[in-house]
Order: C-alpha cells, then sequence, then structure tokens
C-alpha cells in the first residue's frame, strides 16, 4: 500500500475485490461492522483478541493558542478514544518495519 489516505471508499473496495462480494453488500457489510465497533466502544471499553483494546478516556479542560496569531483560546473538556495494539499486532508491525 502506498502512504495516502485509507479511506472507507477504498476499504470497501478491497473489501470486495478480495472476497468476490459485490461493492453494495461490501459497503452495507463495513457500515454495520461500524455501527457495532461504535456502540460497543461507546460503552467505554472494547477488546477485541490479537487487535488490540479501545478505551475511552476524558481529557481535562485547558488552554490552547494558536501559533500563528498566538491567541489565547479555551480547549474544552471532552471525552477521546485510546487504542493500544495487541503484542501479536505490535510484533507483527515491528518484523514489518525493522
Amino acid at each position: 500500500m502506498s502512504k495516502k489516505n485509507f479511506k472507507k471508499i477504498d476499504l470497501i473496495n478491497y473489501i470486495s475485490i478480495n472476497t468476490g462480494l459485490s461493492h453494495n453488500f461490501s459497503k452495507k457489510l463495513l457500515s454495520d461492522i461500524l455501527v457495532i465497533l461504535n456502540t460497543s466502544i461507546s460503552s467505554g471499553y472494547l477488546n477485541l483478541k490479537n487487535l488490540g483494546t479501545f478505551k475511552v478516556f476524558k481529557k481535562k479542560q485547558r488552554i490552547g493558542r494558536n501559533p500563528k496569531t498566538k491567541e489565547k483560546f479555551l480547549i474544552s473538556a471532552r471525552k477521546s478514544i485510546k487504542f493500544t495494539p495487541a503484542k501479536n499486532l505490535s510484533e507483527y508491525m515491528s518484523k514489518i518495519y525493522e
């Protein structure tokens, strides 16, 4: 794969070509998977065996700064998602990018 951004349509095309499924079915399949992931992650924690763990954590309110104008502004508190890869995935990626 190249270093361009990997978009949802690219994943749909990849699924369609490599599985022989129709484009519309691949689109529906990916959409359903993403809904399941979003629903599961919104509960606060999702562990996918041999892939990794998604955790929801809270970021505190802080002061940010526009680097161009040096103007300060308030960044509100919010929730964010942290992904921790599984050991197998980390080892695999280490071998690829040695």
